[in-house]
């Protein structure tokens, strides 16, 4: 039987006490924010990056990723370009300056070269353009928490 106990979490994860045939040990989980309007958008990428061994959290909007992320750090953020209320822009825009050193990944539906770059000069590591190829999107974050 294996039992988990949370102990702490921070930018770089989650800190947790395993206990594996009556041996303890500590791993540590990284952890990714999810942040699209599109229900059916963040239930896929949990789904990808829990099987991935990933934490996930997930926010409809940008004012709850805000807030999300301000009691606890990730180490990467999923970001939709276009939502209503405080778009994409505006939260990373936010980001950047309370936590410049979270990596954010855009995700949009519309190809619209000057938002992708206007994101890109503010702060963003790269973009995806819906709909993409979750595998990618996945590589994209694995490579990112490697470095």
């Amino acid at each position: 039987m294996t039992n988990f106990t949370k102990i702490k979490g921070n930018r770089f994860g989650c800190q947790i006490s395993v206990k594996w045939d009556d041996e303890w040990g500590v791993v540590w989980v990284r952890n990714v924010l999810i942040v699209d309007d599109q229900q059916g958008i963040r239930l896929l990428l949990e789904e990808v990056f829990k099987k991935e061994g990933y934490g996930t959290k997930s926010a409809a909007n940008g004012g709850e990723a805000l807030q999300q992320v301000k009691n606890e750090q990730p180490d990467c953020i999923l970001l939709d370009m276009k939502m209503p209320g405080m778009d994409g822009i505006d939260v990373l825009r936010q980001l950047k300056k309370e936590w410049p050193e979270i990596p954010v990944i855009m995700m949009t539906a519309y190809e619209e070269l000057k938002l992708v770059e206007h994101a890109l000069e503010i702060g963003a590591e790269k973009y995806f353009t819906k709909p993409f190829d979750i595998f990618e999107v996945r590589d994209a974050v694995n490579l990112l928490l490697a470095s």
